[in-house]
């Protein structure tokens, strides 16, 4: 499915550029002053102002959602799409107003008042003037319409680049205060809204009020896993369920390693697996007190076993020499067996790529592995989604809930009649269906594939791999077996801004060049200490105790 494929390359990029210390609540650096930038937070105030969560009934999944504590829940899967299109807004929702927008695109820009935008105009009864801006370029081209205070209508403004946009600032200047019209129950006159995870609101939140419509959402959001070539190992009599603990996976090293044959057990994994020794992504609360991972014993303690690893010869030399690139052609090819990743790479295109190097080949997970011991698995809860559009604060209220009920329609279920629009376009135009898949015409991979809609308002995530039905089947049974593992980090899904003054001591640079050289096996754990306390020193105990008196003290944890 085209347009799936796409949005999964997307969000796999747009992964690799906010990086994985996003998922442990970064927060973004801008301001010159000393106090948070309108924090979203954990505060009464906040929680009232949070639409109330409705789950939609109009389209049943073939693989239904499993709860794990609140705001935790795995995504649906559809093993073929829906063929009973229901439709979720009656008539249209708009009032013929005319409107402005802006989103990021990775790709070519379609020609403006194409079949597509006219489509999507007659249906939503309203005129969204689309104007796509290269996302290379994204975080300079915005900047400069805040500046002149001219922002359009309607904007796309992901999470990763709050810093860049200063969006603390904006809200409430120059983006619309939508708390009015969503908190609580008010939501209900948007059911497809409502859909949407309450962790998703919450991350487009500043202070005690809702600014953005979130897109691309999830309740099952991680930074990574620990994959394997489960066809692979199975062959050779391993199941994932041998592998709990970090000395599983230290013997395993040792039996799949076969350097003379070309063959490494491991390529990198600190990055998804130090927290399975009780480490924090960033932040932990020790008796009231803000700590930083740094500061801990069990993250040193994950690095001495990652430099084991890599000493012991367990570690593909290329990965050691910090080629990331051509991962994905080791492990395809078989010449490294283990891997650490990000989620979205378990998809359609991903078998594709791997079935053409192996027929045989089969992408599997460990489920949460744990340091041995009593140490109990834990995986972290990422932000439930890092792509947020907003409204202009010029807007009248009567133009704020036209939009508001244009972004319900754009939000409609997987597979319903609005969402087959959004995101294939008319059929026979821009698809035609083909063994039961939207299948995109020329027409529909000039205008409809170059994602535009989707990034001013989208459902919450889901589990499709058209033609793969094990891909679908696997990543699905590992989130359900996994869900109750997942646990909320300091800070999740808090927008909070620090001062410019603590971004160095927040990048952390020397530290973590010494942490990347200590599990590549080139310095001892002693050095990254020596670095540690360096950065200590020099800015991050003032970065420690910043975050503690103005963020943790004043707004709680997020959790």
């Amino acid at each position: 499915m085209g347009i799936e494929l796409n949005r999964r390359r997307f969000l796999s990029v747009s992964a690799s550029v906010a990086g994985l210390t996003a998922m442990g609540g970064l927060l973004s650096a801008c301001g010159g002053s000393g106090t948070p930038q309108k924090a979203g937070a954990n505060s009464d105030a906040l929680k009232s102002a949070l639409p109330n969560y409705v789950p939609s009934t109009s389209v049943k999944a073939d693989i239904a959602s499993v709860a794990g504590s609140q705001d935790i829940l795995t995504d649906p899967g559809f093993l073929t799409y829906p063929t009973d299109r229901v439709a979720t807004v009656s008539g249209v929702p708009g009032k013929g107003g005319r409107y402005s927008t802006v989103t990021p695109l990775w790709g070519t820009v379609p020609p403006a008042d194409n079949s597509f935008y006219q489509a999507m105009n007659e249906a939503l009864g309203v005129t969204l003037e689309m104007k796509p801006a290269d996302g290379n370029n994204y975080a300079t081209i915005i900047p400069t319409m805040t500046a002149a205070k001219k922002l359009p209508d309607w904007i796309q403004l992901p999470t990763w680049w709050n810093a860049n946009f200063n969006v603390g600032e904006l809200a409430g200047s120059q983006l619309a205060d939508l708390t009015p019209y969503l908190s609580g129950d008010n939501i209900k006159k948007y059911p497809n809204l409502a859909a949407i995870p309450t962790g998703a609101w919450r991350a487009g939140a500043w202070g005690d009020k809702i600014y953005g419509i979130p897109s691309f959402s999830s309740g099952f959001v991680v930074a990574g896993t620990i994959f394997f070539r489960r066809d692979v190992l199975e062959a050779k009599g391993i199941t994932a369920d041998e592998v709990k603990t970090a000395d599983d996976l230290m013997n395993l090293g040792k039996e799949l390693t076969d350097a003379k044959g070309g063959v490494w057990a491991f390529d990198d994994v600190w990055d998804y697996l130090f927290p399975s020794w009780g480490a924090p992504l960033r932040w932990k609360v020790d008796n009231g007190k803000l700590v930083h991972k740094y500061e801990t014993e069990e993250f040193l303690a994950a690095l001495d076993w990652h430099h084991r690893l890599a000493t012991a010869g367990y570690l593909h030399p290329d990965a050691i020499a910090g080629d990331n690139t051509n991962g994905n052609v080791r492990f395809y090819s078989g010449k490294v067996l283990v891997a650490g990743g990000g989620t979205g790479a378990w998809n359609l295109a991903d078998h594709q790529s791997g079935t053409a190097a192996n027929p045989n080949f089969r992408r599997g997970s460990f489920d949460v592995i744990t340091a041995g011991g009593n140490t109990k698995p834990k995986m972290y809860l990422g932000n439930s989604t890092s792509i947020m559009s907003y409204l202009n604060s010029n807007l009248k209220p009567e133009q704020i809930e036209e939009l508001l009920a244009v972004a319900n329609y754009l939000a409609a279920p997987y597979g319903t009649k609005e969402y087959t629009l959004v995101n294939f376009g008319v059929e026979g135009v821009h698809h035609t269906m083909v063994n039961g898949v939207p299948t995109a015409t020329e027409d529909g991979k000039k205008f409809v594939q170059a994602q535009t809609f989707p990034f001013l308002a989208s459902p919450p995530a889901v589990i499709s791999n058209p033609g793969a039905d094990s891909v679908t089947n696997d990543y699905a049974a590992w989130q359900a077996a996994n869900v109750q593992h997942l646990e909320k980090p300091v800070f999740w899904n808090m927008n909070i801004s620090l001062p410019r003054s603590m971004a160095t001591a927040e990048a952390a640079q020397a530290v973590e060049d010494a942490i990347k050289d200590c599990y590549h096996g080139k310095k001892p754990v002693a050095e990254v200490k020596d670095a540690i306390t360096t950065w200590k020193s020099g800015g991050g105990d003032k970065l420690i105790q910043w975050m503690d008196e103005n963020v943790l003290q004043k707004y709680g944890t997020g959790q």
